[in-house]
């Protein structure tokens, strides 16, 4: 206390001066319009700044939260894409007549620069995920699930040699398999299409309607660059991927509600 009333001693007379120009200023404001304009102003700015800077810090430690809302919003409108049910937005859910359920999950390992790639999530047979079921993310294809644990999983990428996926062109009914020649983790190949389509490069590649794992259309990639030799009857065709291989976070793992079925029925045509 007694070292406040010493400073103030010490500085009385800078303290007068600036509390008599405060008073000057405080008159001179309000007695001009003009002077009372610049203030409000120099006061907006400030305090907009202000409040400014602190949302964005604030937002900036609410990231993870805002993330996992629309990873969840994701989830719903892709239930109802793929199962194709014209609802209000905010009753989207899946229901006992929906063919394919969602399960959201994140990737804690990702390689890519191996001929026979994996991924690990966080979500397993505690969260109703199963060998055989599709996992995209929200940029494209991804891969398919080969092994589980209690609360993980592992995928196997497109980026591995043993991973064949029915694909097709967007706007044909053309249909290959989705293969990786091991050269370059965004390109993939796309086989047996024959050379009486006429291709594009940019021509957009979706999964096809012959899988029983991913829904129809679902986006995989473009066309980078193709060749067709004079003795053979179908193209080479490279496909550059849609999602970033290298960059993986969320993920979606599809169930197909039928699948039990429609493999129980195939196996007495084998």
């Amino acid at each position: 206390m007694q070292q406040i009333i010493n400073f103030l001693i010490r500085n009385k007379n800078g303290l007068l001066y600036v509390f008599l120009l405060l008073i000057a200023l405080g008159f001179t404001v309000q007695a001009n319009s003009y002077h009372q304009s610049k203030f409000l102003n120099s006061s907006s700015w400030l305090t907009g700044n202000i409040y400014q800077t602190s949302t964005n810090i604030s937002t900036y430690f609410s990231l993870q939260n805002e993330n996992n809302i629309l990873v969840e919003e994701n989830k719903r409108l892709r239930n109802l894409l793929f199962n194709k049910n014209i609802v209000a937005p905010d009753s989207i859910k899946t229901d006992s007549s929906s063919t394919y359920n969602i399960v959201t999950a994140n990737v804690i390992k990702n390689s890519y620069s191996l001929s026979k790639n994996y991924i690990t999530i966080n979500a397993g047979k505690n969260q109703n995920v199963k060998e055989d079921m599709g996992v995209i993310t929200s940029n494209g294809i991804l891969g398919i699930i080969d092994h589980t644990s209690n609360n993980f999983s592992l995928v196997q990428s497109i980026l591995n040699t043993k991973s064949t996926i029915n694909a097709k062109l967007k706007n044909e009914e053309y249909f290959g398999s989705l293969v990786w020649d091991t050269k370059d983790f965004n390109t993939a190949q796309l086989t047996d299409i024959p050379r009486l389509v006429k291709l594009n490069i940019g021509d957009t590649i979706v999964t096809g309607a012959s899988s029983s794992i991913f829904p129809k259309d679902i986006p995989i990639g473009v066309i980078k660059d193709y060749s067709l030799k004079k003795s053979e009857n179908v193209y080479h065709i490279n496909i550059s991927l849609f999602q970033d291989m290298a960059n993986i976070k969320n993920v979606y793992i599809i169930k197909n509600k039928d699948i039990a079925e429609i493999k129980e029925l195939e196996k007495k045509i084998k």
